[in-house]
């Protein structure tokens, strides 16, 4: 998979040096931006693995932009090098503040350029094994989180999260609007875990509709119940007017026969230590898929908390 940078400046002649010199010397695929406006729209749609923003640009400047995405729960681990004018140091000092990983200074060194981008996308890589689409922490990253929560024998919560009928929705409006499902879905669980969960809780991307989200017993009641309400909030807007007021698609099964399936639901299955010993991550998975598959078998969002003792 290649790697995408977005280069964000409203100079053309800027951005055909950068685009050749990027794309020449280690094939790297550009997106490009006139201005900042432009850049936080491509940012906010598009999975990239960098940004490299102009200061000084139209609508909105490239320290706006690295601001809004560094406060944005979903693209905050998106690495940002901020190109500034030669001798501006204040520049340098507002994009950093603003929470960018990097800069060059212009007129700048392509090898330089090439070498701290090389750099901070092994920071990055290093520092979050993440799921393209969302940026979230993936399955390396979560197997490493079960198996920390196993060793430590403190009380834990992990909340398996799916999403329901979203192949049926898939299909009828496109992979793209799909995307977005997923990443709105990421946005609801990260902003909830921070809010009512503890400050180290853990959200994870399997893959797909399929999240996970680590806290304590205490707390995964209150944090499953504004996920389910936020979510089925939300969901009506992912359609157009017809369906939405319908309340349902129609779709077609393997025998092509006709089908009204509901608008998308959440289901989570969540699996504690409150009762029962785990010894083993699969153990986990285990008991997570079973009470996520009685979850979704309730035809409305829904959550379904282990309550089980493991027999002696």
């Amino acid at each position: 998979m290649s790697i995408k940078i977005l280069i964000a400046d409203d100079d053309p002649d800027i951005r055909d040096i950068l685009k050749l010199t990027l794309a020449e010397e280690e094939s790297y695929e550009i997106i490009e931006a006139p201005d900042g406006e432009e850049a936080l729209k491509i940012i906010r749609s598009k999975p990239l693995d960098l940004a490299l923003l102009d200061y000084k640009m139209p609508k909105m400047d490239g320290r706006q932009v690295c601001s809004l995405v560094k406060k944005d729960l979903l693209l905050q681990h998106l690495p940002v090098i901020m190109v500034t004018g030669k001798g501006e140091i204040s520049d340098r000092i507002e994009g950093i503040d603003a929470g960018a990983d990097d800069y060059v200074v212009k007129p700048f060194e392509p090898k330089e350029l090439l070498a701290r981008i090389r750099m901070v996308l092994r920071r990055t890589k290093r520092d979050l094994e993440a799921n393209p689409l969302t940026r979230l922490p993936g399955n390396v990253a979560i197997l490493n989180e079960l198996s920390s929560c196993i060793e430590a024998k403190a009380p834990y919560a992990v909340c398996y999260v799916d999403l329901d009928k979203f192949k049926a929705y898939n299909d009828k409006y496109g992979f793209e609007h799909g995307d977005d499902v997923i990443r709105e879905t990421a946005r609801i669980l990260l902003s909830t875990t921070k809010e009512l969960g503890n400050p180290n809780d853990f959200v994870g991307h399997i893959g797909g509709d399929d999240f996970v989200v680590v806290t304590t017993p205490d707390l995964c009641d209150k944090i499953c119940e504004k996920i389910i309400n936020d979510f089925d909030n939300i969901s009506p807007s992912f359609y157009n007017q017809e369906d939405r007021e319908n309340g349902f698609i129609i779709g077609y099964d393997r025998q092509s026969k006709i089908h009204q399936i509901p608008l998308l639901s959440i289901s989570i299955g969540v699996v504690t230590n409150e009762l029962r010993q785990i010894t083993h991550v699969a153990e986990i998975g285990e008991i997570g898929a079973e009470l996520k598959k009685l979850a979704k078998s309730m035809e409305k969002s829904n959550y379904v908390k282990d309550k089980r003792q493991k027999l002696p």
